[in-house]
Order: structure tokens, then C-alpha cells, then sequence
């Protein structure tokens, strides 16, 4: 794996880079295809991850079996470091969307890091209330906001995260299927499908498969406020 893949991680802000090497070196890496299972809604939980490449989804089943996606955790964003603040079992399952690669570190491991260093859990907490704030702003947006509202935050959310200039706009290689867009949107498929075509008739995004192209990022942010 390479290490300058994580660097930016907020586990290693302000490790000197000795120090970083040598936690480096103590992780070992997870390899996932797409469909692999991490772990489970209500394993129990004593391990840590980076995401290096790839992507994950974060899922909740209700008890009913409806299922809503959370999150979609890609490249330096961090998974299960909750067990070590709130000891318990897993509260969602983890999912790779696409081939995925991740360094891991044991319970005992980040625990002992973080006796040494004491910053690296100042950086794990502003990491943890920072998902916190878009968990809070999409909670925000599924009462206040409609569906094509949503849909709008929801690409620009992702180009922030996973897009990378082409030509006059901006590819955004999301991997996710319809259904599990429109999870993550938190509507049907077909109302989520609705407004995608919208905004492709309109110009503002070209859809291609797993991905898509936003062409007039100015109207989407128009769209999502």
C-alpha cells in the first residue's frame, strides 16, 4: 500500500514523521472488492480502519428490513473509531461499493498510540464531530428540504469528496447503483431518478452509469439551498 495514500488522515495530524512510520508500520491492510462485507450491524467492534482506496458504504437496517445508506466513506476517511470512545457493537455495516483497500489497527493499538500521543485523540474527535455536522445537516435537509433539494446536495456533497475536473465539468465516479443512490438520498428510486433526469434535461449534470458529469455546479447549488 502507499502510505501517502492515508498521510491526511486525521489519525497522523501532527505525529512527527518518525512516529508516523512507526504506527504505519504496526497497521496492517484490508483488501475488500465490491460487495465484501467489513462488518456487520451489531458485531461486536474492536477494530480500526483508514480507507487507502476504494470506497465503503455505511448502512442501517430497521428492524422492519428497510435498509437506508448513512454515509459513503472514501480515501483518508475513518471507520470504527467509535468503538473506542462508546465500547459497543457496530451500529451500521460497512460495505465495499467499489475494490477497496484499508489500513487497520487494533483496538489495543490506537489505544496505546493515543497514551503516547495524546493530540491523536484531539484529531479523532474533531473527525468524529465533523461527521457529526453532516449527519446533523442531513437530518436537517431530510424535514426542510424536497426530494430534488436533496438529490442536488447530495451530488455536490459527493463531487467535493470524489470528483475530479473533466473538460468544462466535473466527473464524479460515485459507484453506486440507483437504489443505493437513492438511499443515500433517503427517497424512492423513482423520485430520485425523476430528478436526476431533470437536472441531465436542464444540462446541469450528464449521467453515465455509476457516475455522472455535474456541467453547471452554479445552478446545483442554486438547486440545493
Amino acid at each position: 500500500m502507499d502510505i501517502s495514500l492515508i498521510d491526511d488522515a486525521p489519525l497522523f495530524a501532527g505525529i512527527d514523521p518518525e512516529e508516523r512510520a512507526d504506527l504505519l508500520a504496526a497497521t496492517t491492510v484490508t483488501r475488500l472488492s465490491r460487495g465484501d462485507v467489513l462488518f456487520h450491524q451489531g458485531d461486536t467492534g474492536d477494530t480500526f480502519y483508514i480507507v487507502a482506496t476504494g470506497k465503503l458504504k455505511l448502512g442501517w437496517r430497521a428492524a422492519d428490513g428497510r435498509e437506508s445508506l448513512i454515509a459513503i466513506l472514501g480515501p483518508g476517511e475513518m471507520i470504527g473509531e467509535l468503538t473506542l470512545f462508546d465500547p459497543g457493537p457496530r451500529t451500521a455495516t460497512a460495505v465495499a461499493v467499489s475494490d477497496t483497500e484499508l489500513s487497520t489497527l487494533s483496538h489495543s493499538q490506537l489505544t496505546a498510540e493515543i497514551g503516547r500521543h495524546p493530540e491523536v485523540a484531539t484529531h479523532l474527535l474533531s473527525a468524529l464531530a465533523h461527521r457529526l455536522r453532516r449527519t446533523n445537516e442531513i437530518i436537517g435537509d431530510l424535514v426542510f428540504c424536497d426530494v430534488p433539494g436533496r438529490v442536488a446536495r447530495t451530488i455536490l456533497d459527493l463531487a467535493s469528496r470524489f470528483g475530479t475536473p473533466q473538460g468544462r465539468g466535473t466527473y464524479v465516479r460515485h459507484d453506486l447503483t440507483q437504489e443505493e443512490l437513492a438511499q443515500l438520498v433517503g427517497a424512492s428510486r423513482e423520485t430520485v431518478n425523476k430528478a436526476l433526469s431533470g437536472f441531465a434535461q436542464r444540462g446541469w449534470i450528464r449521467l453515465e452509469g455509476r457516475a455522472l458529469s455535474v456541467l453547471d455546479m452554479e445552478r446545483m447549488r442554486r438547486r440545493a439551498r
